[in-house]
């Protein structure tokens, strides 16, 4: 009726980019921009999907087309930030953070995406540091369920890395602050993989019964939950099971973030692990190495080297173990000694010479 909209196509690469239907979402979004050039959604949406697609010096291009027609804003920086942290360029990243410094809603976003680049590298006190920041901007813009989902992402690193009490200690107080459906969900994730299992569940069965419509929570995030819960009990055959239903949206934008997480990718190849399918487990663990432009710098885009390395380590594949093991080392050349993923990775390590 209206072949002139760009709404519609916006709206629906949205959508597409959600699913991680990344070609599809780059359809609609040019021609959202065809009918309307000056669209600054969609026209950091095309960065972002640039990015996911591994065309990053494109989704350099598109930001710097942007700010030479004036556009500017949060999701500008924001990506302009990513495509800075994959092109290595520490100085552009350091000018994103600067513009940020002081902007109210908008400076504890930045700042949540330095703490996760700081935990890429394994430098987790200052993560932390940055992640409180984070929290602390957020409140003061009086944002508290965004102040909230910063510190559950904060829980969801510390889980990862082997800290359950700090984990279990930082999803509490997330839900403290706001216990909406996003916040819910991550301190749900960050609990399960911290060991608190009973409350993991309790949150995954309140989040089933009051969103069964919303797609994403259905179809990415309870799986997610759900296979943790399993993996909790080593029960890999029923979590490998649960993630098949996310298996078709993995490589989607997990809302509520800009990154695309892969976290039922990274639990799948957890579960293949601990059933001892070293290929298969291997394979998981490189899609999510593969796909730098949809993780980002989400943690779990480094951790995956070393879930690689176990994985080729449990098929007696030394070679390859070692040098998995010594991918991982050199990014975490600087990490904070005693983060227990750490720890276990130089002991196993050790164990190939």
């Amino acid at each position: 009726s209206y072949p002139r909209d760009a709404a519609a196509p916006r709206g629906l690469g949205n959508n597409h980019m959600m699913l991680g239907q990344w070609e599809m979402a780059l359809l609609e979004t040019e021609e959202s921009l065809r009918l309307e050039e000056d669209n600054s959604v969609a026209g950091a949406n095309l960065a972002q999907i640039q990015l996911a697609l591994g065309r990053t010096e494109d989704a350099r291009r598109t930001i710097e087309e942007a700010f030479a027609r004036k556009q500017d804003g949060l999701q500008f920086r924001g990506s302009l930030y990513l495509t800075a942290f994959l092109r290595g360029d520490q100085d552009a990243m350091q000018r994103v953070l600067a513009w940020a410094t002081g902007r109210a809603g908008e400076e504890d976003l930045l700042l949540s995406t330095q703490s996760d680049t700081e935990a890429y590298f394994g430098r987790l006190a200052s993560a932390r540091e940055l992640s409180r920041r984070a929290v602390e901007s957020a409140r003061r813009a009086v944002s508290e369920e965004t102040a909230a989902l910063w510190q559950a992402n904060a829980a969801l690193r510390e889980a990862e890395f082997g800290n359950a009490m700090a984990a279990r200690q930082s999803a509490k107080r997330a839900l403290s602050l706001a216990p909406g459906r996003d916040v819910t969900t991550m301190a749900a994730l960050a609990l399960v993989r911290a060991g608190d299992v009973a409350q993991a569940r309790r949150l995954a069965n309140g989040l089933d019964r009051d969103f069964p419509q919303n797609t994403i929570v259905q179809v990415y995030w309870l799986p997610a939950i759900r296979a943790a819960i399993e993996l909790a009990a080593k029960n890999s055959a029923k979590a490998l099971e649960l993630l098949k239903t996310a298996a078709p949206y993995e490589l989607g934008q997990s809302q509520p973030f800009f990154v695309g997480m892969m976290y039922p990718t990274y639990l799948r190849g957890h579960a293949h692990l601990h059933a001892r399918n070293g290929k298969e487990a291997a394979a998981e663990f490189q899609r999510i190495i593969s796909h730098r432009g949809i993780v980002l710098n989400f943690p779990l885009a480094a951790v995956a080297h070393l879930g690689l390395a176990r994985a080729h380590a449990l098929e007696g594949d030394t070679a390859n173990a070692r040098v998995a093991y010594e991918n991982f080392l050199k990014l975490w050349k600087g990490a904070d000694s005693d983060i227990p993923l750490f720890q276990e990775a130089k002991t196993e390590y050790a164990r190939l010479q």
